[in-house]
Parts: C-alpha cells; sequence; structure tokens
C-alpha cells in the first residue's frame, strides 16, 4: 500500500480520536485549533514519510505530533489570554496539561464528545452532521452526500451548531448524576438516527451507507465502555444495530433494488452479526425495560428467525402494537400491519390500511401493493404506480418498478 493510501486510512480512523482528545484537555472552544492540529500533523506525515518511508509504529508517530503541535498552540493562546485579554475572559482555555492519547484516554474522550454533540439544545439534524464529521471523520462532500445536499448547507449547518455549543459552554464532561439518563436518551436517538441514515437511505451511495452503520456501531460499543452507570436500552440499541446490518447485504438486489424482507436470501445473512446482536439483546433482557429500544430489539431479533417458528409473526404484531403506544407514527403503523398480514391475512391487513392516514406516503401504497399482490394483481399494479408517482429517488423508484414485474400476469 502507496504511503499516502496509509495516510488517508489513518485519517479516517484516528483523526477523529486525535480531535476529541484534544478538545477534552481544551475545551469544546479549542475545536477549530484541533482540528487544523491534525490537519497540520497528516500534512506532516504525508511529507515525512515520503522522503523517510512509514515509521515503524504509524499511529504512535502521529499521536507524538499532534501532542506536540497541540502543546505549543496552547501555550501560544495561553500567553495570548493572559496578556491581551481582559481578566475576566481568561482561562477560557484550560492548559492544565498535554494530551495523552493513551487507549484510556482515546475512548473517554469520545465519550464525552458524543454527549457534547448530542446535546438536545442541538437540532437533531445537526447532531447526526456532527458526529458523522467529528467522531466518524467523514469529509464534509460525504456528510453532504448523506443529507442529499451541497457542502455550502452543510458547512453553514455544522457552523452554526458548533457555535451553539461554544454560546452554551458545553464542554467536554459527564452529565451530572441527576442529568444523566435524560442525556443518555439524547445520545441514543441520535445514534439511531445516525444508523437509520445509513440503513434506510436507498439512493445513498452503498459504501457510504455501510460505513454510516458500522461507525453507529462502533460509537454505541464505546457508551459501554464509560465511567457512568448504564441503562439496558445501550445493549438494547445495540443489539437492534447488529440485528438490523446482519441482513444488509440481502436488502439490496444486483440492480441496486431493494428487496424485500420475504424475498431477502437468509443464507447471506451475517451470522457474525446476529449472534453478537443476540449477545447484547441477553444482556438488556437481564434488567427489562418497556422501552421504544427494547422492543425494537425484540422485534429485530425475531426477523431473524425462521418463519416457520410457531407464533414468530404473532410476537411481532403483539410487540408492534405495544410499540405504538409509546411512539405513534405511521411507519410503526404500517409494520404492524404487515404483520397482521403474515398472521391473519391480505383483507384484515387491508382493512387495517383504511384506519390508517395515507397522504403522500409512498410505504403506505407500496404496502397496499403487496397486500393485493395474489388477491388483486391489477389492483396492486395501481398502488404501485401511485407509490412511483410519488417517489423522487431513482433507486426507490426502480425497486418499485421491479416489483410490478413480478406480479402475476394479469
Amino acid at each position: 500500500m502507496e504511503h499516502s493510501d496509509k495516510i488517508s486510512d489513518y485519517y479516517k480512523t484516528e483523526s477523529p480520536k486525535m480531535v476529541s482528545v484534544i478538545c477534552k484537555y481544551y475545551g469544546f472552544p479549542f475545536y477549530d485549533s484541533a482540528e487544523e492540529i491534525v490537519n497540520e500533523t497528516f500534512l506532516n506525515a504525508t511529507i515525512d514519510w515520503k522522503s523517510n518511508g512509514v515509521p515503524e509504529n504509524p499511529i504512535a508517530w502521529l499521536y507524538a505530533v499532534a501532542r506536540n503541535k497541540a502543546k505549543n498552540i496552547s501555550q501560544r493562546e495561553s500567553n495570548f489570554q493572559f496578556n491581551i485579554l481582559p481578566k475576566y475572559l481568561y482561562g477560557l482555555t484550560n492548559t492544565k496539561s498535554v494530551p495523552e492519547f493513551s487507549e484510556e484516554e482515546i475512548v473517554d474522550s469520545q465519550i464525552l464528545m458524543i454527549f457534547a454533540i448530542s446535546h438536545p439544545i442541538i437540532p437533531v439534524e445537526s447532531q447526526i452532521g456532527l458526529a458523522l464529521r467529528i467522531l466518524c471523520g467523514f469529509s464534509i462532500e460525504d456528510v453532504a452526500l448523506a443529507f442529499f445536499t451541497n457542502k455550502e448547507t452543510i458547512n453553514k449547518r455544522l457552523y452554526r451548531a458548533k457555535e451553539i455549543l461554544r454560546e452554551n459552554k458545553i464542554n467536554l464532561d459527564y452529565p451530572s448524576p441527576g442529568d444523566i439518563v435524560f442525556r443518555l436518551n439524547s445520545v441514543l436517538r441520535t445514534l439511531y438516527f445516525i444508523f437509520n441514515k445509513g440503513y434506510s437511505s436507498n439512493g445513498l451511495d452503498l459504501n457510504i451507507r455501510k460505513s454510516i452503520c458500522l461507525e453507529s456501531i462502533r460509537l454505541c460499543g464505546i457508551l459501554l465502555e464509560n465511567k457512568i452507570n448504564l441503562h439496558s436500552d445501550v445493549y438494547s440499541l445495540l443489539s437492534i444495530f447488529y440485528f438490523q446490518y446482519s441482513r444488509f447485504d440481502s436488502r439490496v438486489g444486483n440492480e441496486g433494488e431493494m428487496v424485500i424482507y420475504a424475498e431477502q436470501n437468509r443464507e447471506i445473512w451475517n451470522q457474525n452479526f446476529i449472534k453478537k446482536g443476540e449477545y447484547f439483546f441477553h444482556q438488556a433482557s437481564k434488567t427489562p425495560t418497556f422501552s421504544k429500544y427494547q422492543i425494537e430489539a425484540n422485534i429485530s431479533y425475531l426477523l431473524t428467525l425462521s418463519d416457520e417458528i410457531e407464533g414468530k409473526w404473532q410476537k411481532i404484531l403483539d410487540l408492534y402494537t405495544a410499540l405504538l403506544h409509546i411512539e405513534p407514527s405511521t411507519l410503526i403503523n404500517l409494520n404492524r400491519t404487515y404483520a397482521l398480514y403474515k398472521v391473519s391475512g391480505s383483507l384484515p391487513a387491508i382493512k387495517e390500511m383504511e384506519k390508517i392516514e395515507s397522504g403522500k406516503n409512498s410505504h403506505y401504497y407500496i404496502l397496499l401493493g403487496e397486500l393485493y399482490f395474489d388477491l388483486d394483481p391489477l389492483k396492486a399494479q395501481s398502488y404501485f404506480l401511485k407509490a412511483i408517482s410519488i417517489l423522487s429517488n431513482p433507486v426507490e423508484i426502480n425497486s418499485v418498478s421491479e416489483r410490478t414485474k413480478k406480479l402475476p400476469k394479469l
């Protein structure tokens, strides 16, 4: 591998850790300087490694350079504060020590960064953008792609979010014992949205989608290494991620079209991820709670089981019914109706669909198409075409079009 390729790989994996550690030591207001330090470190690596070759321990080399740069900039800014700024502003930069890039510090810093950028005062979309940029090492271009927008929009969104953190003096500290449950719930919600951004964004590049999902799994796993008491929802969310991602490859056909659950190739489900999901699901079950994440973890687990297991779809139906009480939504209602179809057949499910507000929801018409698939192919086709008229994403349009080609002969 060329040294430039190695540097690119290290930048993706190590730069988020370096920024988080530096910000832990000097505060979030130091973020821009931290990013500058990291970028200069990798620029130095590009020059030095080209001339002298890749060092024996490249990561240690990068951390050492970043550490020295952080020390120098911190001292410079500290002197500026002491000599120039009014005394009441002195101390905005913390010069208590020099960053140490030990494994413990790296993990702790990333956990603290997760809590900082998931603060409820920041809009959810900005939380996701900050997480992808700061914690996952995504470029601005990739973040823009994830939101189907342009770099300028993302830059403005992230700038505003960072200003909110600075203005509200949100630093990298663990929440107080009285605030921990509320703040942890905000973190879990952010991670949940990040995962779904990768798992469900059908028009996004497949490699970016996978990367987003895997980063969500990594960040949720890091939470298990923190210094505070966790509730079972962390385990539940992690099990959801593993169960869902285990089926990722089977959800996409050869032409990029989405493959419905009933037609997915179970042979390519990732059994290693399913086993990990089962482990964390078991951990969550030790202290069961009636929560959104525990119910969804149970549903995700059941979806990995064979349809031949007695009572599988009845249990899923019951769980979706319970989930509707916690978080009423059209999507959950549609998923519940599909489970009803698997239990009782098309006609009861179609009757249930009459109770759901359709609006301009493509999923509503796609499900109706599936319910009428064998019952009335002509009606099924009309609903699939209605869904296509609503959709704008070429991949999703292609997926529904492919489904219409499988209808029984009209």
